[in-house]
This record gives structure tokens, sequence and C-alpha cells, in this order.
């Protein structure tokens, strides 16, 4: 009987260490995608843009920026929520609102549930960029250095918001 290599014993090692690692982790991020079978994730990029004006498509679906300082949301201070305007998904409280002095709405908090980060290199730093659950329609970045007592700042652009009054 032979002994087995070490070598055979670390590839198997190390392919069960990354199996433990990613079955778990690619269960856990299908579990928590609570909108996985939203109608709004089968709408095709031709029926988007006949929905949406065409500044909010560029935003929304290919993941543009609005100009800092255009959107007349910045000066709404109703009470309400602000939704998603591909899908209405309310994102937002008009409670976790302030003037972060940005040019773009800015919020404390996302509404639990609304909205799914990913990692985005576009600019050649890692930055958080979020996205609305239901329809992945492109909202904008969160940062760290919002006001207590989240410390986030979810900065979002105005074309890819609707407000609704409370």
């Amino acid at each position: 009987m032979s002994t087995p290599s070490p070598l055979h014993r670390r590839g198997f090692l190390a392919a069960a260490s990354a199996l433990a690692f990613v079955a778990p982790v690619s269960s856990l991020a299908a579990a928590k995608d609570a909108y996985a079978n939203s109608p709004f994730r089968k709408i095709t990029d031709g029926e988007w843009k006949q929905r949406l004006p065409g500044p909010s498509y560029q935003v929304l679906r290919r993941e543009d920026t609005e100009r800092p300082g255009t959107s007349p949301l910045l000066n709404e201070h109703r009470k309400g929520t602000f939704a998603c305007l591909g899908c209405g998904l309310p994102l937002f409280s008009s409670t976790t609102k302030f003037e972060s002095g940005t040019g773009w709405p800015s919020f404390y908090r996302a509404l639990p549930g609304a909205v799914a980060t990913k990692t985005d290199y576009k600019i050649g730093v890692a930055r958080t960029e979020y996205h609305c659950a239901q329809c992945l329609g492109h909202q904008g970045h969160v940062f760290d250095d919002g006001p207590k007592p989240t410390g986030l700042r979810y900065c979002n652009n105005g074309l890819a918001l609707k407000f609704i009054p409370a």
C-alpha cells in the first residue's frame, strides 16, 4: 500500500476548504435576495428604455451619475418616502435624509431589505455601490462619512428616485 503524497493531501485540503467557504456564502447570498423572482428582473433593456426618461434610464440601467446640484429632490424636506423610480420600491424614509453638501440627496439609513450592494472600481478605487433590491436599478454609492446614528452616507442620484409624500 502506498503512502499518500503530501501534495495530494494539500490539494485535497485546499479544495475542501474552498468548497466549505464558497457553498455557505453562495447559499447565504441566494437566501438574502428576497426579490430574486421579481418580475422587474425580467424586463428587457428595450423595455426599460421605453419605461424610463432618458437621463433616468442612464442612471438606473447604465450606472451613470447625474451632475451634482441638479436634483429637485435636494430641496425636498416634506415627510414621506423616497422610492426607486424604476419599480416603486420604498428605499429611504424622509426622516433619514440629511444635507451632506455633496450635491446629491443623501440618507444615513436605507429601509430594511431595500438595497443590495456590490464593490465598484470604476474610478480606480474600491467603492460600495448600491442598487434597488427589487429591480437592481443603480441608485448611488454608500460612504462611511455620514452622521450618527449609522455613520453612513447613501449618496443617491435624484434621477433614480421619486418622492411619495406622507
